[in-house]
């Protein structure tokens, strides 16, 4: 990918970035769409900034996008979202117009690109009877981001039935984690509080997940955007390995050294709780050749240390 002109919309975003420092490394001329005109002090951009073409601009706002058609990007990673499944009940409008419309506008304004890679969410499943979750299964969305997330998917799917120019493809990530994620994903909250020594309160936390290092996320979507076939559909990108949360609890409590209460059971269960969310990728493995490469046990250490020097370095914790 040396000298491709690359678009990452949400570049400044936890797996946005980690994808920008990616693609840099490749050799690429990477442009990111940020929103807001204080990018060059957002912390994950610090020491590459200058390294960016950097637009600034509302992907909801078309007009304000034409800065993608001056760069003509050959391959375009769509990342932009309004991403907060909770804040998403209360901020309906917002998030319809952001995951959405957003979608629609930056697809059709990077119309030239020879390869967009649509990054949705496994949130679009839902509720399903049964697990892994494979891609032919009927989305049952259950929040406003999970719904507007598969809006972009269909009208990504449209154009891969009906633009023969552009080589289009939809990727369902799993849950990541790694450095820089924000601090309301459960696995920075729980590393930080560990950290730091605050009670932890959970749920009976029964319920499963899967968890992708995002290096490996990462990985999969370069892979994507090399891909030579067309791909109709959608993939799934996730490890295929289900944890309770409870055990994740524990063994960052464990990983972590914490002196931190642990009342596992304190809270009650989300009236919507899906209970078992893990994905099939066996697409992934045969369409992409991707497979993970880091286990959860070494990227949460990875993140561990991540997390207890930035604490360091910004007070919160001793220096030693």
């Amino acid at each position: 990918m040396k000298n491709t002109r690359v678009l990452v919309t949400g570049g400044s975003g936890f797996i946005g970035h980690h994808l920008v420092r990616r693609l840099l490394a490749e050799g690429c001329k990477v442009a990111v769409v940020v929103r807001y005109a204080n990018a060059m002090h957002n912390e994950r951009l610090r020491g590459i900034y200058d390294s960016l073409h950097v637009i600034e601009a509302d992907i909801r706002n078309r007009g304000a996008l034409a800065a993608i058609g001056e760069f003509a990007p050959q391959v375009v990673f769509h990342l932009a979202a309004y991403n907060h499944v909770g804040d998403s009940f209360v901020q309906v409008e917002e998030c319809f117009d952001v995951n959405a419309k957003g979608t629609a506008n930056v697809f059709d304004v990077a119309a030239g690109a020879q390869k967009f890679i649509y990054a949705s969410t496994s949130e679009v499943y839902g509720h399903q009877t049964s697990v892994p979750f494979i891609e032919t299964a009927t989305p049952e969305p259950i929040s406003p981001y999970a719904i507007t997330k598969y809006a972009g998917e269909l009208y990504c799917r449209l154009k891969q039935r009906t633009e023969q120019r552009t080589s289009t493809i939809v990727l369902r990530p799993f849950n990541a984690y790694g450095p820089y994620q924000g601090a309301k994903a459960i696995i920075p909250e729980l590393i930080t509080a560990c950290l730091m020594g605050r009670p932890i309160r959970t749920t009976p936390a029964e319920q499963t997940r899967e968890f992708n290092f995002v290096e490996d996320l990462v990985e999969g979507m370069i892979l994507a955007a090399r891909a030579e076939q067309r791909i109709e559909g959608v993939i799934n990108l996730g490890a295929g390995e289900e944890i309770r949360i409870r055990d994740l609890v524990l063994k960052i409590a464990e990983l972590t050294h914490t002196k931190s209460k642990v009342e596992i059971g304190a809270l009650p269960y989300r009236p919507t709780e899906v209970w078992r969310m893990y994905c099939d990728n066996t697409r992934a493995k045969e369409m992409l050749g991707w497979r993970p490469k880091v286990t959860i046990e070494q990227g949460l250490k990875r993140t561990i240390e991540w997390y207890r020097t930035f604490l360091r370095e910004h007070g919160e914790l001793p220096a030693s």
